[in-house]
């Protein structure tokens, strides 16, 4: 088999790999209602597999950098989310998702222009955190409407995130660890669910699985600055273990708080 032939037999299976998760994680998302969808949206369905597939192609020290300038970018896509809940109340669903993504774009433009330190990142989060869950709180509580399945969801969701896994897989070895980790945390899951679920239900119901995703979105920040710090020490398959693992425990113990509220009312 030529290399170039292997080379995009990979590239298709990564493909499809990454697809398959992404899609599976939004049909939940769509059953279970805001709280449980933020929930499964802000596992690392989206950027785990791109940084596995980083693994498999680089060494450890480019995965922990890598997972360095993911840090802000953390940030930015709450601050995603953050935009698209304010406008979704009011604006279509082609204007609440641009501005969105322009809040985004320039925030991770402007996230290249500062050498991030591990501290630097963790205190942008932390400023983003304390910024954004206030603001967000009061669009949590929405009623989700009966959702229709339509033909083009399935085919939409899988090409943008092969596109991401793509992309991904063949730029980073020509734009380094620091823009791979920017692409790496590119809001797939976020951006499928605004284009694919405001236009059939509506902007306030939409808005409520992203503003219930703000507490997630904290785990996930979390996640990233133990992958950072464990790749360097441990090797990338110990530190993506230690990440995924801390997403999962973080997301459980935000059910298992939310659950022990309800008992309680």
């Amino acid at each position: 088999m030529s290399p170039d032939l292997a080379f995009i037999l990979t590239l298709v299976l990564r493909m499809a790999i990454t697809a398959a998760f992404v899609v599976s994680a939004s049909f939940i998302t769509e059953r279970s209602g805001p709280v449980i969808g933020a929930l499964v949206a802000t596992l690392p369905i989206s950027a785990g597999p791109s940084y596995v597939f980083l693994a498999l192609d680089h060494g450890a020290a480019f995965i922990a950098e890598g997972a360095l300038a993911s840090l802000p970018i953390n940030a930015a896509t709450t601050f995603l989310g953050l935009t698209y809940v304010v406008l979704a109340q009011r604006r279509s669903a082609l204007v609440s998702f641009a501005g969105a993504a322009a809040v985004w774009i320039a925030l991770a433009i402007l996230s290249r222009t500062i050498h991030w330190s591990l501290a630097g990142g963790i205190m942008a989060n932390v400023i983003t955190f304390a910024i954004c869950l206030p603001l967000m709180r009061r669009f949590r509580h929405v009623r989700m409407p009966l959702i229709t399945r339509r033909w083009y969801d399935v085919p939409l969701r899988a090409l943008l995130v092969s596109t991401l896994a793509a992309t991904v897989t063949t730029l980073s070895g020509w734009v380094g660890p620091d823009l791979s980790g920017v692409i790496a945390l590119f809001p797939v899951v976020f951006s499928s669910m605004i284009l694919i679920l405001h236009p059939r239900i509506g902007g306030p119901p939409t808005a409520a699985v992203i503003a219930n995703s703000g507490w997630g979105m904290m785990g996930l920040g979390v996640a990233i600055a133990v992958l950072h710090v464990a790749a360097s020490r441990f090797g990338s398959v110990i530190a993506l273990s230690l990440a995924l693992a801390t997403c999962l425990s973080w997301n459980l113990a935000l059910w298992w708080n939310g659950r022990r509220k309800l008992k309680r009312l």
